[in-house]
This record gives C-alpha cells, sequence and structure tokens, in this order.
C-alpha cells in the first residue's frame, strides 16, 4: 500500500516535465533530469516587463544573460507606457537584463546610445571571458555584432547596419543569430545566419576576419533553396537561419542548422566532421534551434532546444544519441512555446527564452548526479 503511494507520487512529479527515455545501459544518475523552479526569477523592479528573448546564455560567474526584444511588447502589454495609459502594468525592461542563480536583478541596459547604433531585433548575446558583452539582432538591417562592457559601454563593432553583401563577403554579417568565443585563439564565431549561410570566424579584439564556411565545409552560396523535404536529399548547404554555434573544450564546432533539423559538427578550421538529424520529418521551423554543453570535464552531452516541437533533449555528444527529453507545447510552468534559446550553468541548471508571444524565460534545475 505504502510502496504504490510513493511510486504514484514519483510518477506525479516527473511526468509533467515529460519523462526522461533512459537507455538499458546507463544508470538514472548519469543522465542529467532536471525539474522546473517556478520561482525563478523574481519579480521585475520598476513596472518592467519582457518581451520576447532573442538570447540568454551564462558568463563565467554563473550568471544569466537575457536579451530581450521591447519592441515586441503588445499595448495592452505596455500599457503603463502609453498616453495616456492604458493600464497600471507595464514598462518594457532594458534589452539587456543579468540575473544571479537565484533570479535576482543584478545589471539591465542597453538600446540607442552615442557612437552607435541599436539593432532592430535584438537576436543572440554572449558574454566572453575578459568582460565583454556580443549583442546581434535579425531585422532586416541588422548585419553587424556590437560589443560592450558588463555595463553597456559601447566598445566596438564587426559589420555595420546597412545592406548585407551576401554569404562570402567578409566585411558586412547577414542577419547573425549567435556568437561563441574561442578563447584561447581569441577568436569569435558568428552562427551566420537569418540572411546569410555560412559561419564567419573573426579576432575578437580588432575585429580582423579569419575564415568562414558553409555546411559541409562548402563555400557558402546565396542561391534559392528549395523548401525543406524530409525524403529529398539532404541540402548541401545551411538553410536559414544558420541558428547557434558552440565550441567545445576538445575543438569541435557544433552548429544549428535549423530548418535542415540537423547540427553539423566541424573542426575550428572548418573541416566537416559529422552530422546529426533530430526530429527530421518536423516542417516549420525545424527541430534544432540552440545547442548548450553540459558542464561536465568531458562534455559528455548536448542540451538542444526544438522550438518547434516544444522539447529539450539531452544527446551524447559523442555518437548523437537521444537519452533523455522534457518539455511539450503548452502554458504551464516546464512547457514550452517556441523555446528560442537556452544556457547551461556550471552547476548543471538550465535556463531557456521564448519568443512569439510566450515572451518567457524559465529555470530548470538539475535533478540528478550526471555531474559526479
Amino acid at each position: 500500500m505504502h510502496l504504490a503511494r510513493t511510486i504514484s507520487l514519483c510518477i506525479a512529479l516527473v511526468i509533467p516535465l515529460g519523462a526522461l527515455l533512459l537507455p538499458d545501459t546507463a544508470s538514472a544518475g548519469e543522465i542529467p533530469t532536471f525539474a522546473v523552479d517556478a520561482s525563478w526569477p523574481k519579480p521585475l523592479p520598476n513596472n518592467w516587463i519582457i518581451g520576447q528573448v532573442g538570447g540568454i546564455t551564462v558568463d563565467r560567474q554563473g550568471h544569466i544573460w537575457v536579451l530581450h526584444r521591447p519592441r515586441s511588447l503588445t499595448d495592452d502589454e505596455k500599457g503603463a507606457t502609453l498616453n495616456p495609459p492604458r493600464s497600471k502594468c507595464c514598462v518594457p525592461a532594458p534589452p539587456v537584463l543579468e540575473f544571479d542563480v537565484d533570479g535576482n536583478l543584478l545589471r539591465a541596459w542597453g538600446g540607442p546610445g552615442e557612437g552607435y547604433q541599436w539593432v532592430g531585433r535584438e537576436h543572440g548575446i554572449e558574454v566572453d571571458e575578459r568582460g565583454f558583452v556580443w549583442i546581434g539582432g535579425n531585422a532586416e538591417n541588422d548585419n553587424a555584432i556590437l560589443k560592450f562592457t558588463l555595463d553597456g559601454k559601447f566598445v566596438s563593432q564587426i559589420g555595420t547596419i546597412a545592406p548585407s553583401k551576401g554569404s562570402n563577403d567578409t566585411t558586412q554579417l547577414g542577419k547573425p543569430a549567435q556568437t561563441a568565443i574561442d578563447k584561447e585563439a581569441n577568436e569569435i564565431y558568428v552562427a551566420d545566419g537569418y540572411g546569410n549561410h555560412r559561419v564567419i570566424v573573426f579576432d575578437a579584439s580588432s575585429g580582423a576576419y579569419k575564415r568562414h564556411w558553409g555546411a559541409y565545409g562548402h563555400v557558402p552560396s546565396d542561391d534559392k533553396q528549395a523548401a525543406y523535404d524530409p525524403k529529398a536529399p539532404v541540402d548541401q548547404q545551411f538553410g536559414n537561419p544558420v541558428h547557434c554555434v558552440k565550441i567545445a573544450d576538445d575543438g569541435l564546432v557544433y552548429v544549428c542548422d535549423r530548418i535542415n533539423d540537423r547540427i553539423q559538427v566541424f573542426r575550428k578550421d572548418g573541416t566537416f566532421v559529422k552530422e546529426f538529424f533530430y526530429e527530421k520529418n518536423t516542417l516549420g521551423n525545424g527541430s534544432v534551434w540552440d545547442l548548450a554543453l553540459w558542464p561536465d570535464p568531458s562534455q559528455t552531452y548536448l542540451i538542444s532546444a526544438d522550438g518547434e516541437n516544444n522539447e529539450i533533449r539531452i544527446i551524447k555528444r559523442d555518437d548523437g544519441s537521444v537519452v533523455g527529453s522534457f518539455g511539450r507545447s503548452g502554458r504551464n510552468a516546464g512547457q514550452f512555446h517556441w523555446v528560442h534559446a537556452m544556457a547551461v550553468d556550471k552547476l548543471g541548471n538550465i535556463y531557456t527564452g521564448e519568443v512569439d508571444n510566450a515572451k518567457r524565460i524559465q529555470k530548470f534545475k538539475l535533478t540528478s548526479d550526471a555531474l559526479h
């Protein structure tokens, strides 16, 4: 009687987040499992509200940085700013927000300023170990990445807020989606992007061009592509968007080819290594939206956000096999609508951000011994 009750309680706690499917050879403690922390983050000050989440990352201190889109808020959401005010709430928060692991807001800044043009639609944020914040955008002329101090002072930029020049131009970007820093080489990798069809690499200090490549290491092409068809031969070029880029400690570079439902893996020089497909019949906006590397010494897993199927996958990095997942479409805590961006801290906690009309950030706490 007591045993049956205990089992039923355990099931009730696990199922809402999506039960993890474990391989026969793995023990439960080896696989990351998570529970949503519905109290994170704490309420924002100043009557603030956030819009669509264009990016999320974790810095070396374990602080969570969020880039959101104030201009995505509707009149009823920003009613306190209208003249006359429509309602008591709310006021758009500044686009860059820094939180600690407990959900306290530490810093907020961003938007147009002297000496630079702010992006038209915020997309992608990275905080490097030298104390710089990199921000991109994916509006029509958002063909640059901007570099700021931690306090929001403009430093420099790569590219310009002006028309793109195509996937083989070395001076201008094409609606870049995300960046990643190779701290040893002092290089910045750009998933480029919603307009271009490539990964491009620059010196992170000088902004000097280093190299670029397309899918399979090919020279990228801007030729018109057919709509994705899971029954057709695999596309030899990246689709739009090239949505993420991540660099593992062993030097492998992981790229989200979102619309083609795949992760492609490269060496740092652009040499193609392998690819993994996920939910290959997924149409719409595709199944591979973002990635994070698991923080154990060997970075055993990739954590992948799928904004079309609205789930998070736990993937073995060596062979691409899926060992667990959680989430589903919905509005409740632990569910998603267009989960767009994600990050993992050193404690194994996952942070997610949603776009479209979800406009939400969530935290999922690690509940297994996957880091030990």
